[in-house]
């Protein structure tokens, strides 16, 4: 091998060096740090996960992703009761449980998949509105299961829905006013308080996070 062989593979060689030292400092460092900067200046809530927190500044889960309100499981119990002092969600099998929220495990993501007029989908439907109907009637207030709302007996698609209709999140003040021993009128207002209208006045519907209303709550009787 000649001189100028060896002088052409080791510029070659050279050239490739230094360029994947470069790609690797633009691509793999400089741009990550400035997407990432980018983000946490612009966009400082949605890049670190939508982020909900108490007022004393602890992490309670995040808005996009709803959660369980559960009484902790018995010997033998196929599925958790509700712990009816909280606000519950839409019905899901997806979401992990919490007490507002020490512990979060998401389970799994999607829908049932049956069709309208499946008999399984439309006996969930009927065990569903009949739990809501006995859960939240109270010595001072009835349900009418005509005035349960679909989002209270169905999931969503993803089975992750955060939010419920303020129809639903109304329907429940009567009982977690009487579980907590709150004055109505204040568990009213604060469903009030914490229901999102319509995007720009229409797109969308109107809704309540049910995370956000549950970490009020919380605050609520604390202080009452």
């Amino acid at each position: 091998m000649t001189n100028n062989t060896v002088g052409s593979t080791a510029r070659v060689l050279g050239a490739g060096l230094r360029a994947l030292l470069v790609l690797t400092l633009v691509c793999g460092v400089a741009y990550p740090l400035a997407v990432t900067g980018a983000a946490q200046a612009l966009f400082h809530d949605r890049a670190n996960g939508s982020e909900i927190k108490d007022p004393h500044g602890r992490v309670v889960g995040s808005s996009l992703i709803g959660q369980r309100y559960d009484l902790p499981p018995k010997d033998g119990e196929e599925a958790p009761a509700p712990d009816l002092r909280w606000f519950q969600p839409r019905p899901s099998n997806g979401l992990g449980t919490n007490s507002v929220n020490t512990q979060y495990a998401l389970l799994l993501s999607g829908a049932t998949n049956r069709s309208g007029d499946n008999e399984e989908l439309i006996r969930w439907v009927k065990d569903a509105r009949a739990a809501v109907v006995k859960d939240n009637t109270t010595a001072t207030y009835e349900v009418n299961p005509a005035d349960v709302p679909p989002d209270a007996v169905t999931s969503s698609g993803s089975g992750l829905d955060p939010h419920i209709s303020p129809a639903y999140a109304k329907l429940q003040v009567h009982r977690v006013a009487d579980r907590n021993g709150l004055d109505v009128r204040k568990v009213r207002t604060l469903v009030a308080d914490h229901t999102t209208g319509r995007l720009l006045g229409f797109l969308g519907e109107p809704r309540v996070n049910v995370l956000e209303l549950n970490t009020a709550l919380r605050e609520l009787t604390e202080h009452s």
